[in-house]
């Protein structure tokens, strides 16, 4: 049997285009999906790296709604930011959603599943993107730090 510890971050690329992301919460998943969808929980855990904030969240959970996240870099004040549109909800098991970077071209097709098992959730994020080269791109930006530091973050929020 495949058990994955709490508290890792487990990052696999399973196809050309894909990035697969897996942890468990010690937290049960209505209480997750309520952390990555609820604008006053997001705003603090999703951070990435020590020293960056979110000063816009904006959040429409709908089907066909839309979401803007902006960070700010607490040293030079640099910013990025993400936007998307929801696809599809299953409260609180699924998200379906598309993302790009802000002024950026191209979107990836993100499915986040929420699977409660003993009162521990396991949160599966797959990113799908656009080609073997963009999701290259974004496995060297360390984005695997960020989300292991994000996900250390949301273990608190859920503590």
């Amino acid at each position: 049997m495949n058990h994955m510890a709490t508290n890792t971050l487990e990052v696999t690329t399973p196809s050309d285009r894909e990035i697969v992301m897996k942890r468990v919460f010690d937290a049960p998943h209505s209480s997750v999906f309520d952390a990555f969808t609820k604008p006053d929980l997001i705003k603090r855990w999703l951070l990435g790296p020590d020293g960056w904030s979110m000063p816009v969240c904006d959040v429409d959970l709908n089907v066909g709604g839309t979401y803007h996240y902006v960070w700010r870099n607490d040293v030079d004040a640099s910013e990025f930011g993400f936007h998307g549109r929801y696809r599809e909800i299953v409260r609180p098991e699924r998200i379906v959603h598309v993302e790009s970077m802000d002024g950026q071209p191209g979107e990836a097709l993100i499915t986040t599943t929420f699977v409660e098992q003993n009162g521990s959730t396991t949160v599966t994020t797959t990113m799908q993107h656009e080609s073997r080269a963009v999701r290259d791109m974004v496995l060297a930006t360390g984005m695997d730090e960020g989300v292991a530091r994000s996900y250390e973050r949301l273990d608190e929020v859920l503590g």
